[in-house]
């Protein structure tokens, strides 16, 4: 009589068939459960700037392609954001949220911008970009823009009586960082958040935003740890066209800068379904400490044409005592084509 010493071998094969097999069976389980979809764009733009300013090469282009899952994790709808864009800067951003249905929406946020004050940092009506777009930013202003920043933060969002909340937190600086690594810096913490109605009522949609940010002088006596932030807007639309005002404010706790306040105000009209133009202005005034104080005037015109995925559009930005600087101009002109895939 023979002896089959293979025995063990043969289960261990056995075993590793059905073990091949479960696995696959969870992945298909995972698959029906979680959906997949995947978008991107891409902008090539011609761009002329004040002639202050030394231009090599005008023409740039930028492109981006998103993935974004859904399914239910414990019963709850779950969603994940990845956004990979501008390949030449090394961009890029990420949230993960979980939906908990009437009790609200829970975000973690990578610079994906889910929430907070900076949604409605600027909602005057505009057909292409706003009328600050693309001017020289200068160093510690902030041309009167609220928010401080959407990476490493938390985000609650939900809705009462047609009212929108969107309150977000953070824990010292608001940038993104890995999983097992914290952020250098401030340790101070950070909460803002937007609340938004388009009831109030016919085409009228208005917001207010409140916000207060560390500034990273938690180890000075002499300063404040926060800077204050303020936004409310109003924005009317009746047939083609669309007015809107905003008013903002950045308090400054930092000894020594400046606060800004910032009223503007703009205008869209569809002309039909293709085209569209607008015109906006922005006034920043800088309340500097010794009451010297400067006011920027900045002014926008865009036009915009859609067909389809594609969009054509022209920018012309441009500002005087740029940054709070008395006498110091800057323009930006921008011809642009816009793809969505």
């Amino acid at each position: 009589m023979k002896i089959n010493n293979n025995k063990g071998e043969i289960m261990n094969k056995f075993t590793k068939v059905g073990l091949t097999a479960l696995a696959g069976s969870l992945v298909a389980v995972s698959a029906q459960a979680v959906e997949m979809t995947a978008s991107g764009s891409a902008k090539l733009t011609y761009m002329s700037k004040h002639t202050s300013e030394t231009v090599g090469n005008p023409f740039g282009m930028n492109s981006s392609v998103s993935f974004s899952g859904t399914g239910e994790v414990n019963g709850y709808a779950t969603t994940l954001l990845v956004t990979a864009a501008d390949q030449f800067s090394g961009m890029s951003s990420a949230s993960l949220s979980v939906d908990f249905g009437d009790m609200g929406k829970v975000t973690f946020d990578q610079g994906v911008g889910a929430g907070g004050i900076s949604t409605i940092d600027d909602k005057t009506p505009t057909a292409n970009e706003e009328v600050w777009d693309g001017l020289d930013a200068v160093t510690g202003t902030a041309n009167g823009l609220v928010g401080g920043g959407n990476g490493g933060v938390w985000v609650y969002a939900n809705s009462y009586a047609d009212y929108n909340l969107s309150v977000q937190l953070s824990k010292g600086n608001r940038v993104s960082s890995s999983d097992d690594a914290v952020s250098g810096g401030h340790s101070g913490s950070s909460w803002d958040f937007a609340l938004t109605s388009d009831s109030l009522m016919d085409g009228v949609s208005a917001g207010i935003g409140l916000g207060q940010l560390a500034n990273g002088d938690q180890s000075i006596t002499t300063s404040d740890d926060t800077d204050k932030h303020s936004v409310i807007f109003a924005n009317y639309s009746v047939g083609m066209a669309t007015v809107g005002y905003s008013v903002a404010k950045v308090d400054k706790g930092i000894t020594g800068k400046s606060s800004e306040v910032a009223h503007a105000f703009g205008v869209s009209v569809n002309i039909n379904d293709n085209l569209s133009l607008s015109y906006g202005e922005r006034e920043v005034e800088y309340e500097h400490d010794d009451a010297s104080n400067v006011t920027e005037d900045i002014s926008g015109f865009a036009i915009a044409y859609t067909m389809g995925s594609a969009k054509l559009s022209f920018q012309l930005n441009e500002t005087d005592n740029n940054g709070g600087t008395a006498a110091v101009k800057d323009e930006n002109t921008e011809i642009a084509l816009s793809l969505s895939f």
